[in-house]
C-alpha cells in the first residue's frame, strides 16, 4: 500500500488511479474539468455531438460521467446512453433552485425512473462556485468525495 504522506511528499508516486472522466457537451466547465481532472489521474474524454466524439464510449465501474450543459437538445440521449451502462456516477450540472430538465428529457424517452434517480444533481461540494474553473474544483472535489466515502468539507473524524 502507497504511504499518503510519501505521495504527497513526492517522496514515492501516486497509485493508479484507474479512473475514467467523461463530460458532456464542450463548455468552459468542461474545458477545466478535463484539465484538472488530468492533473488528478482521470483518463478524460469529451463527448459531444458536434465534436470529435459524438457519443457516449464503452463505460464501466471506474467512469464518472459530468453533463455540462443542461439546455442542450440531445441531453436526453446522452444521459440515455450513459445510463444504459456500469458507470459508477452520472450528473448534470445546474442550478438546485430550478428543476432539473433532465428529468422530463429522460421520461419523454421512457426511461424509468429508478433509473432517472441514478443522475446526480447538483453536483459538486457546496462552495459557492460561480465561474468555470470553480464549479470544476467543485464537482472535482465532490467526485473524490463521494469516490473516498467522505462527505466533503471541513470535519474530519477524530484520530
Amino acid at each position: 500500500m502507497t504511504d499518503p504522506c510519501a505521495v504527497a511528499h513526492g517522496e514515492s508516486a501516486p497509485p493508479e488511479a484507474g479512473r475514467v472522466l467523461v463530460a458532456v457537451f464542450d463548455s468552459p466547465v468542461a474545458e477545466y474539468l478535463l484539465r484538472y481532472g488530468e492533473d488528478l489521474g482521470y483518463e478524460t474524454i469529451l463527448v459531444d455531438p458536434a465534436g470529435e466524439t459524438t457519443a457516449i464510449p464503452a463505460l464501466d465501474e471506474r467512469a464518472d460521467v459530468v453533463v455540462t450543459n443542461h439546455h442542450r437538445p440531445e441531453l436526453g440521449a446522452q444521459l440515455q446512453a450513459a445510463l444504459a451502462q456500469p458507470a459508477r456516477w452520472i450528473g448534470v450540472l445546474g442550478n438546485p433552485r430550478h428543476p432539473g430538465p433532465h428529468v422530463e428529457a429522460l421520461r419523454a424517452l421512457g426511461v424509468p425512473d429508478e433509473e432517472i434517480a441514478r443522475v446526480h444533481r447538483p453536483v459538486g461540494l457546496n462552495i459557492g462556485s460561480r465561474t468555470p474553473p470553480e464549479i470544476a474544483i467543485a464537482t472535482l472535489a465532490g467526485l473524490l468525495a463521494d469516490r473516498n466515502d467522505r462527505p466533503g468539507g471541513f470535519a474530519f473524524p477524530a484520530p
